[in-house]
C-alpha cells in the first residue's frame, strides 16, 4: 500500500499544498518548525483518524482557518482509493473512503502505518503506558474491533474513577460502582486476549531482527504481563472475565480506600528482556535503542504477514538519533514498502536509498 498524492488544506501550517509521493523512500528535509512532522501526522491520520501528537482535533486546524481537510489518493489492496478527512472545531470529523462515510477505526481497512519517532527510543525504559500504547496502536489497525473494546474500556474507566474519587461526598454514587466494575472486567477480558496474541507475535518477529541488529547475537524476549489472577491470557474471553472478576472482588475495598481503579487492563505491561535480563532496569542506551527499533521493524513485519502488504513506515527524525551502524541497518531493512523519513538535512539518505527528496519551508513543499 502507498500514498500516491496527498493534499492538505488548512491543516496545521499548510494553507493549501499537494504533493506526490514516491512508492519507495521519501526523504522530507527542512529546518525545524517548517511542517515536516505535520506532513507525517496527516499521513498517520489516514490510517487511524487521529493524531499521534494531540487528543484534540481542533489543534489540527491551522491558525486563521475555520476548518481543515486531508485528501489522499492511495493504492491499497491493488486498487486506487480516495480518503477524505474533514475537520471543523466543535463538530465531529467527517471521514470518507471513495465517497462512502467511514468511522476512524474503519480507516485501517484501507491504509496501515507504523510510526517511529524520537520518543519511541525511550519505550524500553519508560513506564508501562508507552508499551500499552504500542500494542493498542498496532492492534487497532490489525483488528478494528479492538478499537471498540478499547474505547469502551476507557469510557468505563473514566466513569469508575470519578465514582471512586467522589463517593465520600456523594455516597449514592456507590450504587453504580459494581456495574462499572463488571463492565471493566468484561472489556478487560477482550483486551487481554488481543494483547496476549499480539505480544506473542511481536516477540517472535522481533527476536531475529534484534539478534541481527545487535551484531552480537543478543537474545530479545517479550513477556505479556496482565492481571495477576488471569491464569491463561490466551483462554476464551469468558474464562478471562471470571479471572479478572476474582481480582476485582479481592480489591474492591482497596479501591474504595485508594480512590483509584486497581483492577483492569490499564495495569498491563509488555516486559522486555535482553539475554534474560530485564531491559528496563539493566540495558544500556545502545541496547534499548536497538530493542526499540527491533520492535518497530517487527511491527512492520506483522502488518505484512497480516495484510500481504507493507504498511507505510513513518520515521520522524529518528535517524539523527542513531549512530551510523544503526542508521545503515534501518535503511537496509525498509525496502519493499513506502517510507517517509523526516530530517533536517538529506545527509546522504536519498543516495543510500534511491529515494525522492522533498524540501519543506514554512508549510510549502518542493521536490528537489
Amino acid at each position: 500500500m502507498r500514498i500516491v498524492r496527498i493534499a492538505l488544506n488548512g491543516f496545521r501550517n499548510y494553507e493549501w499544498e499537494t504533493v506526490e509521493l514516491a512508492p519507495g523512500t521519501n526523504v522530507i528535509s527542512g529546518q525545524n518548525a517548517q511542517g515536516k512532522t505535520n506532513l507525517l501526522e496527516s499521513v498517520y491520520m489516514l490510517s487511524t483518524g487521529r493524531s499521534f501528537r494531540t487528543r484534540f482535533d481542533k489543534e489540527l486546524v491551522g491558525f486563521g482557518f475555520s476548518s481543515a481537510e486531508i485528501l489522499a489518493d492511495v493504492i491499497s489492496h491493488e486498487r486506487e482509493q480516495t480518503i477524505n478527512i474533514a475537520l471543523r472545531p466543535g463538530q465531529t470529523k467527517k471521514i470518507s473512503v471513495n465517497g462512502v462515510k467511514k468511522t476512524a477505526s474503519e480507516l485501517s481497512e484501507t491504509v496501515n502505518t507504523v510510526l517511529f519517532c524520537p520518543d519511541d527510543l525511550n519505550l524500553i525504559k519508560e513506564g508501562a503506558a508507552v508499551r500499552r500504547r504500542l500494542m493498542d496502536n498496532a492492534i487497532s489497525q490489525i483488528r478494528p474491533r479492538y478499537a471498540g473494546y478499547l474505547a469502551e474500556f476507557n469510557r468505563l474507566y473514566e466513569h469508575k474513577t470519578r465514582i471512586l474519587k467522589d463517593w465520600h461526598e456523594k455516597p449514592s454514587l456507590l450504587e453504580t460502582l459494581d456495574e462499572f466494575s463488571d463492565g471493566m472486567c468484561r472489556a478487560s477480558a477482550q483486551l487481554i486476549r488481543y494483547r496476549a496474541a499480539f505480544a506473542a507475535r511481536l516477540g517472535k518477529a522481533a527476536g531475529p531482527i534484534h539478534g541481527e541488529f545487535s551484531g552480537e547475537g543478543e537474545r530479545l524476549e517479550l513477556s505479556y504481563k496482565t492481571v495477576s489472577t488471569v491464569k491463561d491470557p490466551f483462554a476464551s474471553a469468558k474464562e478471562i472475565y471470571y479471572d479478572v472478576c476474582e481480582h476485582q472482588e479481592r480489591h474492591r475495598q482497596a479501591e474504595l480506600e485508594a480512590q483509584q481503579c486497581l483492577t483492569g487492563a490499564h495495569k498491563d505491561d509488555l516486559e522486555i528482556f535482553i539475554n534474560g535480563t530485564a531491559a528496563r532496569s539493566f540495558a544500556s542506551q545502545g541496547q534499548t535503542r536497538t530493542a526499540a527499533l527491533s520492535l518497530k521493524l517487527a511491527e512492520r513485519e506483522i502488518f505484512l504477514a497480516e495484510t500481504g502488504e507493507y504498511p507505510i513506515l513513518l520515521l520522524d527524525d529518528v535517524l539523527s538519533e542513531l549512530d551510523s551502524r544503526r542508521q545503515e541497518f534501518v535503511l537496509n531493512r525498509i525496502g519493499g514498502g513506502q517510507t517517509l523519513i523526516t530530517c533536517c538535512e538529506d545527509e546522504g539518505i536519498s543516495s543510500r536509498t534511491g529515494g525522492r527528496v522533498l524540501f519543506i519551508e514554512k508549510g510549502r513543499i518542493k521536490q528537489r
